[in-house]
């Protein structure tokens, strides 16, 4: 059963940072697009903002790591 328990927290660890960031990235994305239709020098910025919120997904990942070897590990 504390297998279990590991494994739905690493597998929310991931979840919910992914959920969070598609829910960021849908409305970026349009916002994006058009600054970029009126100013084209914005792409730079336009590619930082996207690429933010994929970094709360890498991190939900990396806790998930964790949670998975210290929940083997203790076992």
């Amino acid at each position: 059963m504390e297998g279990l328990m590991v494994a739905l927290a690493a597998a929310m660890a991931v979840a919910i940072p992914a959920l969070a960031t598609a829910w960021a990235q849908s409305r970026i994305g349009p916002a994006i697009a058009a600054s970029m239709a009126e100013k084209p020098e914005l792409s730079t910025t336009a590619i930082l903002m996207i690429a933010i919120p994929e970094t709360m997904v890498i991190l939900g990942f990396v806790i998930a790591v964790l949670i998975l070897f210290r929940g083997a590990g203790a076992a």
